[in-house]
């Protein structure tokens, strides 16, 4: 049984190993309160340190992590990566939550035909799954 939920999300993420001066942008597979999944090209060490910004939000969320594992998917890698900060987790709940907002904008769109704003599409989300969202 998982300690944490996973929400899964399809967002645009930047992650830099400590190692390495260079920084990515890849997807998010999902995220909870206990770390995330990403998509990369390549495999990266487990045991690394890493830094993750998602720019879902201003400021961006940003958080420090360890990469405690990689596997080969197909044609990319998927990274766990486990959060070095207990106390990310208010962080962590309003990028689940925007995550939230950003798939049921582009559900929307490709159900209803209905392209809403970021701000339309929160409104609508908060009025139709906030109190029904994990706690």
């Amino acid at each position: 049984m998982r300690e944490f939920i996973r929400h899964p999300t399809d967002i645009p993420i930047e992650y830099q190993v400590a190692s390495v001066k260079a920084g990515h942008r890849e997807r998010l597979n999902n995220i909870s309160q206990g770390g995330l999944c990403f998509q990369t090209e390549k495999a990266l060490r487990r045991g690394s340190l890493v830094r993750i910004t998602i720019p879902v939000r201003e400021p961006a969320f940003e958080t420090t992590g360890t990469i405690v594992w990689c596997r080969r998917a197909e044609d990319h890698y998927d990274v766990g990566v486990q959060f070095a900060d207990a106390n990310t987790e208010f962080s962590v709940r309003m990028v689940e939550q925007i995550c939230h907002i950003h798939l049921y904008q582009k559900q929307v769109l490709e159900q209803e035909g209905r392209r809403l704003s970021t701000a339309e599409a929160a409104a609508e989300w908060v009025g139709k799954y906030a109190k029904d969202f994990p706690a």
